[in-house]
């Protein structure tokens, strides 16, 4: 190193120059509450900010001050955050929590906040869903995210239970092992801690499905009916290398078969994506598998039908069931599912 290098000041950081009210005002989106203003600032220096139109009020004792004319998501959580803990940052929960943490997706028009039981909230914003609850010690809340939150298996548990149906609660449980916000472990915890937790067996299901390597919604669902079928477990998101040398991922394969399954979703509806499946199955067929393709639907309400042709390709292959079993509980025939 030479000593002009040696001698060469550091690189700003452009938080240097902030102070504690700034950076305050950068954690939280430019939203700020009455009760933390005033640890900086004199109640008419707040009066006159709101005056000049610096800060506009959004809700009662809370503002805004970047001038923004309409709430994105995140001010709208630290809203109802600062709101519901009169002025303090109460902890987001449910899905708004998995939110915080990144989740991608799944969108709510409202926010889940979570506060001891002990704790009363008077008049919080339209948008926000306050949950008064027993259980919420000290380990499951982020402090240092913005706006607090529950931690990721406590958050996955909450989102469930307060779904607005089954499939929407057994989507996001998915979604958030697909995105890797949360392990098995997490939630295995959280739900040790509410046993009466509504969806609890739900959540869990399908959880322990997610972790097993089922990657969407419609994985889970296919593992489940297999289950439900007496049909031998397949493996999920299984690698394999194609002719070409490029990796493919199988949604479920039975290996000892050689019996391939693709679940279409939504996103198959594509010309390019469509072509690039039927290129990747029959480059499986050239290999010597079977595969069998089934639109997500189809799985979710049609289970029956779906578990004969797969057992037909799997005995085709050789598999032999000990016993036939063929109950899909609440799922019968064409209608939607209750759970997953």
């Amino acid at each position: 190193m030479t000593r002009a290098q040696r001698l060469r000041p550091p690189e700003s950081n452009p938080f240097d120059s902030f102070d504690d009210l700034q950076m305050l005002l950068f954690r939280q989106y430019g939203v700020i509450s009455r009760r933390q203003a005033l640890q900086w600032l004199t109640t008419k220096a707040v009066r006159h900010r709101l005056a000049a139109g610096s800060w506009q009020q959004v809700h009662w004792g809370i503002y805004v001050t970047n001038g923004a004319l309409t709430l994105d998501d995140p001010q709208r959580r630290m809203v109802a955050s600062l709101a519901a803990g009169s002025g303090r940052p109460a902890a987001v929960g449910g899905v708004s929590a998995l939110h915080v943490l990144g989740l991608r997706g799944l969108p709510t028009s409202v926010v889940h906040v979570v506060i001891p039981a002990r704790y009363r909230v008077q008049g919080p914003p339209v948008f926000a869903v306050v949950h008064r609850t027993r259980v919420l010690g000290r380990d499951q809340i982020h402090r240092m995210a913005a706006p607090p939150c529950t931690i990721a298996g406590r958050s996955v548990l909450d989102g469930a239970q307060w779904a607005e149906s089954d499939a929407v609660a057994a989507a996001l449980v998915a979604a958030a092992f697909q995105q890797r916000l949360v392990s098995l472990v997490e939630v295995v915890d959280a739900a040790a801690r509410q046993p009466t937790a509504r969806r609890r067996a739900l959540a869990l299901d399908v959880a322990r499905d997610a972790a097993g390597g089922a990657h969407s919604l419609p994985e889970v669902e296919f593992l489940r009916l297999c289950r439900r079928s007496g049909l031998p477990a397949p493996e999920c998101q299984v690698r394999r290398v194609d002719r070409t040398g490029r990796r493919r991922y199988l949604d479920a394969y039975f290996k000892e078969f050689g019996v391939h399954i693709e679940i279409d979703g939504e996103q198959h509806a594509e010309a390019s994506v469509r072509w690039a499946d039927m290129k990747r199955q029959n480059d499986l067929w050239v290999a010597g598998d079977r595969v069998l393709r089934f639109p997500a639907w189809v799985v979710r309400r049609r289970p029956a039908e779906v578990a004969a042709q797969v057992r037909a390709a799997l005995e085709a292959s050789g598999w032999r069931a000990e016993s036939t079993v063929e109950d899909f509980g609440p799922w019968g025939g064409q209608n939607p599912p209750r759970s997953i």
